[in-house]
């Protein structure tokens, strides 16, 4: 395909005034936050392609037109060259994680959230606090877990303690009977578990990919 013709930002302000739509409406039908949606119309930000195909299908016009390309505005969806369908799958939403000190764990089955099929990923929590930051995982942010009872040694885990939820690097020394939980973000001390402690700790799984919302 050749390159675009006209930039996203302007294909999306087209659309929005031709379907007499408002950045509210488009925020509340496709779920991207409304930040997000007036950066993409100031140029100051690019949509990413599962946003790109929320927007195109609110607003009744082609992902390939709103990326800018020279094709029919009102096109029906399908295989375009050069363009990949976006293939999806549902993920339960099993309530907060805490990225600081443990919060109580608690699961929401109600809520899914949609996720590429690429990633292998079995639930996903919703991150509170800024232990993680230093991974770049930052409050809010959407953690994508794969169901496991064990990690290596420094890999990032969703790890409940007793009947509270934490994500944490996991250090596990069986020599020694210790695991040490290590944040991200010097401000926090690690939490170490020794002996029965340790009986009181299980790992849910291994955080394999995150989610961010442009700020």
């Amino acid at each position: 395909m050749s390159k675009p013709i006209e930039e996203v930002k302007d294909r999306l302000r087209t659309a929005l005034r031709d379907s007499g739509k408002r950045q509210s409406d488009l925020a509340n039908e496709t779920k991207i936050p409304i930040s997000s949606i007036s950066q993409y119309l100031s140029g100051y930000a690019k949509p990413r392609a599962d946003r790109i195909y929320l927007m195109a299908k609110a607003l009744g016009v082609s992902e390939a037109w709103l990326l800018g390309y020279d094709v029919p505005k009102n096109q029906t969806y399908g295989k375009i060259k050069g363009i990949s369908d976006i293939k999806k799958k549902k993920l339960p939403m099993l309530g907060e994680i805490a990225c600081g000190e443990p919060i109580y764990c608690s699961e929401d089955r109600e809520s899914y959230v949609d996720v590429g099929t690429d990633i292998d990923a079995d639930f996903c929590l919703k991150c509170k606090g800024d232990s993680m930051v230093g991974a770049r995982i930052n409050d809010g942010d959407i953690v994508f877990i794969h169901a496991q009872d064990t990690v290596r040694n420094g890999e990032i885990a969703a790890v409940v303690i007793e009947d509270e939820a934490t994500l944490k690097r996991v250090y596990y020394f069986p020599e020694q009977h210790v695991v040490n939980l290590v944040a991200e973000n010097p401000a926090y001390a690690p939490l170490v578990y020794t002996n029965e402690e340790l009986n009181s700790i299980k790992i849910l799984g291994k955080a394999i990919a995150f989610q961010s919302d442009v700020e």
